[in-house]
Order: structure tokens, then sequence, then C-alpha cells
């Protein structure tokens, strides 16, 4: 009888790849937490339950789920609703639980999805569409931001020194871009995260000179079981009714179908590197169960992570567990640095989240045409027509921004479609996939 041999490298290997992803996990996670609305403590608390539970049970092998932009970008509507519309529409309704209503919600229409095996179609929508609403997230991210810098259309700025904010979140931005070139010269270096360097350092600079801005407050603490038991006591909905599903179930399916596109379009990046295939319905059924359970935590909605499951990869990760030990070191770091948490300065995290924008942004696509102008040799196999960047790069990305994404996403795939079906039989539009 063959027994299999331990093998000690590889699972450091593993382990280093996850606490590494996880420092990245927990910065994005509290970024969009507070972009979100709900708190810093929403994001972090929601970076590691979604990690942990995708990680052990989804249909990607090796993979980082958490909160993504496209789906805090659809939070973002959601809180703002329970806070002016639904009490008019639903007088006394708790607005804590209406959002958490919708999470689980999302989580049961992701898990229809997987049983219904819908997984396939996610190979329908043309990556000229998917091009144009990732650009949308990223232009709503750099509004929303700009907004609560400035103080400007309804938002209320950062307390303190506008001039101090603003400068704050452009140090750290630029230390997030240059940071890696430094880094990439030091032996191990990779394993440095720059968006946490760049909020260790900016929070240390804010703390010793005393700069009076505004920083983060988490306005929930983990420090015994029982307290883990009291958030949930105050987050389950005890309120079910057919009003409240009614209204809800618009966010729901928003969500859900922003999880299934996020989720299965990284899943393709994901195949490519690892070179095995997603078992895709088994991945919704694992999104699902994520997203329903942060809803108990009061937690906000996540996805497969683009950025942080390719980082997962790059950093030599070979196994499951490496995904569900991000899940476990992101929560562990937020009992032991909770304390800590409360000295970074919100600019900072308007500062990580212009970095996020520009990784969303599809800038390729846009550099590809340039350079059609200009009659450049790129070698792409690829082309893109005036009618493809009109019509489904910009059209779809404007529709995102003014309406609504999965109107942006459900409205171009019809014309791609129409486009190549109809319209113009003889020289379809291309899908870059």
């Amino acid at each position: 009888m063959s027994t299999k041999t331990i093998n000690i490298d590889e699972i450091l290997q593993n382990l280093i790849a996850a606490l590494t992803v996880s420092f990245a996990a927990i910065s994005l996670g509290a970024a969009f937490g507070l972009l979100s609305g709900r708190g810093a403590f929403a994001g972090i608390i929601s970076a590691g339950i979604i990690a942990l539970i995708t990680s052990l049970f989804g249909g990607t092998r090796v993979q980082c789920s958490g909160p993504t932009a496209p789906m805090t970008a659809v939070t973002v509507l959601l809180v703002a609703f329970s806070a002016n519309e639904l009490l008019i529409k639903i007088p006394g309704a708790n607005q804590v639980h209406f959002i958490n209503i919708v999470f689980i919600l999302t989580g049961i229409v992701l898990a229809l999805g997987a049983l219904l095996r819908l997984g396939k179609f996610i190979e329908i929508i043309p990556n000229v569409v998917v091009s144009g609403f990732m650009n949308g997230i990223a232009i709503l991210i750099w509004i929303d931001q700009i907004k609560k810098l400035f103080g400007i259309m309804g938002k209320k700025a950062y307390t303190g020194p506008v001039s101090a904010n603003i400068i704050i979140a452009i140090i750290s931005c630029a230390l997030i871009f240059l940071i890696p070139k430094i880094t990439r010269r030091i032996p191990k270096g990779s394993l440095l995260s720059a968006t946490l360097i760049s909020i260790v350092v900016m929070s240390a600079i804010v703390a010793i000179f005393k700069i009076p801005i505004e920083t983060i407050s988490l306005d929930t603490r983990i420090d015994s079981f029982d307290s883990i038991k009291q958030i949930i006591v105050t987050q389950f909905p005890t309120t079910w009714s057919m009003d409240i599903i009614i209204i809800a179930l618009p966010f729901a399916f928003q969500l859900a179908a922003l999880g299934y596109l996020d989720t299965l379009l990284t899943s393709l990046v994901v195949d490519k590197l690892m070179n095995e295939p997603t078992k895709r319905n088994q991945e919704l059924a694992a999104q699902g169960l994520a997203n329903a359970t942060v809803a108990f935590f009061g937690g906000i909605p996540g996805a497969q992570a683009t950025i942080r499951s390719v980082l997962i990869i790059k950093e030599n990760a070979t196994k499951r567990y490496a995904g569900v030990f991000v899940g476990i070191f992101v929560l562990v770091e937020m009992v032991l640095f909770q304390d800590l948490l409360n000295y970074i300065p919100q600019a900072v995290f308007a500062g990580v989240l212009f970095k996020v924008g520009w990784d969303v942004f599809d800038k390729d696509s846009i550099i590809i045409y340039i350079n059609q102008l200009k009659k450049v040799d790129t070698g792409k196999k690829f082309t893109l027509t005036n009618v493809e960047m009109f019509f489904f790069i910009g059209g779809t990305t404007l529709i995102t921004v003014i309406k609504d994404l999965n109107v942006a996403v459900g409205l171009f795939t019809v014309f791609f479609f129409l486009y190549n079906k109809v319209i113009f039989k003889n020289k379809p539009l291309q899908d870059m996939r």
C-alpha cells in the first residue's frame, strides 16, 4: 500500500501565498466596505467569509473571492435606497434587515442558477460588452471618490482640510503604483502587498504628524464568541413580508446577475492560467452560499475577484486550501489588528479605490483602437471597428454610468447579436474572447 508524501515546501508555499493575498483582501475589503456605505468592518468580514466558503466549496480550485467593484457599486445604490425610499414605501421597515434580505435572496438566486445549470451561458456575453460595463464600473468608482474628497453632488466631504485629504489620496494611489517597481528588485519582494504598504505608511505619517483628517471607525468589534453571537442576532432579518420581498427582488436579481458575470468571467481567466476548467455550476452554488452567509454578519456581497485570484496564482498557490487560508487569515487579522484599523485615514482608501478603478478599466481595447488609427501593427489577432467602439464599448460604458449595469449588459449583448446576425451578415463584429 502506497502513501502520499507530505510536501512541506508546497504547504509553506501555499500558506505564504495565502498570507500575502490576505493583506490585499483585508485592504480591499475595508475599501469596498466604506464605498458601500456599510462600513469597513462589513467589507473586511465579508472578505474573510466569502474567500473561505467559495474556496472550500467552489468549482474553481485555486481562487480568491470577496467583495468586488461591480457588486459594491450596486450595494451603494441599495444602501441609498434603504435610507431614502424604503420607509416611504414600507413605513417602519428595518433598513439593515432589508439590505440583508436582499443579500440572502441574491444567494438563493445564484444557487437556483447553479441548480438550473446556467453556468454555460457565460460564453454568450461578448467581450466588447464586458469591456464596456467594466469601464463603467471604474468610472463610477472614480466619480464616487471624487465626490467624497471634494464634498460635492450631495456627498459629505471627509472631515479635515480638503487639500490634506486630496494629497493623502494622491500619494496613497501613487505608492500603490510605484511600490511594485521597487519590490520586484528585492528577493521575495513579490510577497509584499503594495496596497498594504501604502496603507501602513500613510497611516503612520498621519498619526506621527497629527494631521487632522478623518480616520475610519469600526462600529462593530469582535472580542469574544458572545460578540459574534450578538452580531448575528442584530443582523438576522426577523420580519419577512411579501411587500419587502417584492421590493428586494429587483436588487437581488441585479446583484445575482453581476455575481454571475463577475465570477464566471474571472473563472475564464483563471482557467487559462491553471490550464484546468472551472466547474461553473458548483462555483455559482458556492457563491450563492457565501453571499447569503455574509448577510447574517452585516457584510456586503462579493464574487470571484480577478485581481486577488490572479495574485494568488502568481504567488504560486497550487492547492484549494490556499484560498481557504486567505479567508482564515483575513478573519484572524481583523480580530488581532482591529484597534490599529482605526488609525487609517479615510482618504487612503480613496487612493486605493482609484487604483482599483484603474485595474478594472479595460485599457487594452482603447490602446488597440488607437494603434489601429495610427496604423501601428501590434501583432494582435483581433481588431476593433468604429461601430464596436461607439456602440458596444462606448455605449455599454455610458449606459452603465448613467443608468444601470444589467441594462447595459443585456441591451448591448442583444445589439451585438442583432448587428451580427441581422444588420451586417457578411462582416460580423468579432468577439475578442
